[in-house]
């Protein structure tokens, strides 16, 4: 997922994605810890998109209580 792809979504497609991706998360760290886990670098990948989302959200954010 690209940053531009993220700043294209509206908040609520945004809060709806974080959903997503933590749930995500959490299957992948339950596989991780059953030796289940194919890819670990989904991980990596999945905590990423988190980060992403959340920056592109904080960023919207402080642009609202600017104006």
């Amino acid at each position: 997922m690209k940053a531009n792809e993220i700043r294209e979504k509206t908040e609520q497609e945004l809060e709806n994605e974080l959903i997503e991706l933590k749930s995500e998360l959490f299957k992948l760290r339950f596989q991780l810890a059953t030796n289940q886990l194919d890819n670990p670098m989904k991980l990596k990948e999945v905590k990423r998109n988190i980060a992403r989302v959340k920056t592109v959200l904080r960023e919207r954010e402080l642009n609202l209580s600017r104006s």
